[in-house]
């Protein structure tokens, strides 16, 4: 094993007007610019690799694992992933909503990528779906309380919230929601609300609005919101299929295949594979191509399964998916609470998200991260909270 010093990242953030102008700025001890400041990326993605220096100046840690991928993530990485990383950290702040989205599963990714490129579709189309063959599963734990939709709620509740905003153009889907089994109810009132005439959704979404308004409550007032952001958007009726969710810090969601989801407000770390595909629903300006959503979306009612981190001795709170791409955890370490080894035979990042942490002879002030390459000796102290992303190989 090695002591040399850890590799610092210099991380690239993302400026989608979605973007908070102040909570990353906050998070970085710098001065807002004024402009959104939405996502940090801490990873190799090529869309904006982080960078580190060995001494011959800056170089995107994408090359540097392209160069030795045994080297900088292990052999049993490399087997079951190839030679890239696996996942892609991000620090998100978001100050308006999101675009209703679901992510594709693996075989779905694979054969819309590959149906893509055999039609020659560019990747840089705004049509096209599949920006690679990977699946997105992904994990967001808010840093701030963290507001967002996650899931269909039950038809009959969905029913219920519709019905209560007495709006004549919504009571076909109320109808809908009672008259048929789970998953057909959701898949055809999503169906119709995709596909309705655009100026009388436009109509409706403007009427549903005022009645939120006139409601108010936290998930009224959320719908309300969405109408403001995205004025007769089909995808605000869409959201009110889904369940409202509040998370206070520490607490976070895990995004699977076809879940429909969209983030609103605060700030939090997000993990996910090392993919770009996103099919969207709604609440965007951008392509909604409802045939290939339609055959991604998962129309399963359940509880959106809020996640809590589960410790361990070493004061390790891990936070469980299903998923092996990445594993997160978190570290929330008290004055003069002994050192942490986080030696591991995997890559990792480590991100300082409170406090100030060491990573060996590497201090960690908020905002700052760093990668770790396998075997090489890490020693986690200080005071204050850092996350650890790592993969399951």
């Amino acid at each position: 094993m090695t002591t040399r010093t850890m590799d610092r990242l210099a991380n690239t953030v993302r400026p989608y007007a979605w973007g908070s102008t102040t909570l990353i700025p906050e998070l970085l001890g710098t001065d807002p610019t004024g402009e959104p400041q939405a996502e940090m990326w801490m990873g190799a993605h090529p869309g904006a690799p982080s960078r580190i220096d060995r001494g011959a100046g800056e170089t995107p840690l994408s090359d540097v694992i392209a160069a030795d991928p045994t080297a900088e993530l292990g052999d049993a990485t490399v087997a079951k992933f190839g030679p890239r990383l696996p996942f892609l950290l991000k620090v998100l702040a978001a100050g308006a909503p999101l675009s209703l989205q679901v992510h594709p599963d693996l075989a779905q990714a694979q054969r819309g990528h590959a149906d893509e490129e055999s039609a020659g579709v560019p990747l840089d189309a705004p049509h096209r779906n599949y920006k690679d063959a990977n699946h997105k599963p992904e994990l967001i734990c808010a840093l701030t309380t963290f507001e967002g939709l996650c899931g269909f709620r039950a038809p009959r509740e969905s029913a219920e919230l519709l019905a209560a905003l007495d709006v004549d153009s919504l009571k076909p889907y109320v109808d809908l929601l009672h008259a048929h089994p789970e998953e057909a109810a959701l898949r055809e009132v999503l169906t119709a609300v995709l596909t309705a005439d655009p100026q009388e959704m436009a109509a409706t979404v403007t009427e549903a609005a005022a009645a939120c308004d006139r409601l108010g409550g936290d998930a009224y007032r959320a719908y309300a919101s969405l109408a403001h952001h995205y004025p007769g958007d089909p995808g605000v009726i869409a959201a009110m299929l889904l369940h409202h969710v509040q998370l206070q810090p520490g607490e976070a969601l895990f995004l699977g295949a076809g879940v429909p989801h969209a983030y609103l407000s605060g700030m939090g770390v997000e993990i996910m594979a090392n993919s770009d595909n996103v099919l969207r629903c709604g609440l965007t300006p951008k392509h909604v191509d409802v045939p290939e959503l339609l055959k991604v979306v998962r129309f399963e009612a359940g509880d959106p399964g809020v996640l809590r981190p589960e410790a361990s001795e070493s004061g390790e709170e891990r936070y469980e998916t299903p998923v092996d791409e990445f594993r997160l955890s978190r570290f929330v370490r008290a004055e003069g609470a002994a050192p942490t080894d986080l030696t591991a035979a995997t890559p990792q990042i480590v991100l300082c998200t409170a406090g100030a942490v060491d990573l060996g002879d590497l201090r960690l002030s908020p905002g700052q991260a760093a990668f770790v390459r396998p075997g090489e000796k890490a020693e986690l102290s200080g005071t204050g909270t850092a996350f650890r992303a790592t993969v399951v190989a």
